[in-house]
């Protein structure tokens, strides 16, 4: 199965300081048919205007995985840890018994960034926060496992799923392939550029769902930045 979801499609919501696409059911959007992938529960796909931001509030039993795709966020939460992370590179907070947080934009440009929320396979652990810097040039060979829980992605910020959120650098004609195996589903969305997955061509910020087994064969028919998750499907 793959499912392809254009940018068009997406929920929306709007303010004076934030510009938001849902990729599943999210706040006041929601669609039964949409409404996670296995594990993957949430994908939002968030403009943030300068000097603006998510004023304090609290998350338990999520694992939040925040990619910057231009410009940067600023976190800071009640365990004491505060952190710049920008594009290019990730976040991970893992909400395990309670944590309280905000997250501000002090650029002097727009922030464009993916939240990706991911159900954990545990309850209540210590929650903590982590961010790290992936050089583009990493990821030129093939997909890159930039947070995960699974076995062999010891490079990875860890999280407590059996899933990985990864990411490829693509030149104008590249391919990779990721092997999905049966019980896991997978989403993928080209952060910049244009690809086509199986032939099925899908356009920058696109989401495609895939449910395995499957083969997919992922191809820029630009250069290209693709973020793909592959999580179980629970």
């Amino acid at each position: 199965m793959l499912d392809l979801r254009s940018f068009d499609t997406l929920g929306r919501f709007r303010n004076d300081w934030l510009n938001a696409r849902h990729h599943f059911s999210f706040g006041s959007y929601y669609d039964p048919k949409r409404s996670g992938l296995g594990a993957l529960l949430v994908w939002n796909d968030d403009t943030i205007a300068p000097g603006t931001g998510f004023d304090l509030h609290g998350h338990r039993d999520m694992e939040i995985i925040t990619y910057v795709r231009k410009g940067a966020i600023t976190h800071r939460d009640h365990l004491g840890n505060t952190g710049r992370t920008e594009a290019g590179d990730v976040q991970v907070m893992s909400a395990g018994k309670g944590i309280q947080h905000a997250e501000f934009n002090l650029e002097d440009e727009e922030t464009e960034l993916f939240q990706i929320w991911i159900m954990p396979n545990q309850q209540g652990v210590e929650p903590r926060w982590e961010q790290r810097q992936f050089p583009k040039s990493s990821r030129s060979a093939g997909l890159v496992a930039l947070a995960s829980g699974r076995n062999g992605d010891e490079e990875a910020l860890r999280i407590h799923q059996d899933a990985a959120v990864l990411a490829a650098s693509l030149g104008n004609g590249q391919t990779v392939r990721h092997e999905l195996t049966a019980g896991r589903v997978a989403y993928l969305v080209p952060s910049t550029g244009r690809l086509t997955v199986n032939g099925k061509p899908v356009e920058t910020r696109d989401g495609l769902a895939v449910r395995g087994p499957e083969t997919l064969e992922i191809t820029a028919v630009d250069d290209s930045e693709v973020v793909l998750v592959d999580a179980p499907e629970v």
